[in-house]
């Protein structure tokens, strides 16, 4: 079986988020990707403590199409320093986990 991984990244506003769902999706880099509601983000950044509003995508993959699916959201982010965590999949489902693979496997 395939590692699952959950990704996360955050966008500045649905446009870019629409972007990068969808060509993750079509590239096969991603079997779903959840656009969820705004959210409002505080951090520092250059020494200042900032606040901006973000929309997050939660997105499904496997670990081995991490390096690709990074690099599609790198090309189409605005950031510098676009937030791109994954996380494994320990546990879920089992058909889920295999439709997951089953999307992203790259052909």
């Amino acid at each position: 079986m395939h590692q699952i991984l959950i990704v996360f990244t955050n966008c500045p506003d649905e446009a870019c988020a629409n972007t990068i769902a969808l060509a993750l999706v079509e590239a096969k880099l991603a079997a779903c990707v959840n656009i969820l509601p705004r959210v409002q983000s505080v951090y520092c950044w250059q020494g200042s403590v900032e606040s901006a509003t973000e929309i997050p995508l939660f997105i499904k993959s496997i670990a081995a199409n991490y390096a690709a699916l990074e690099n599609l959201i790198r090309q189409h982010h605005p950031y510098d320093v676009p937030e791109i965590v994954a996380l494994p999949v320990t546990h879920g489902l089992p058909a889920y986990l295999n439709w997951v693979a089953a999307e992203t496997l790259q052909k």
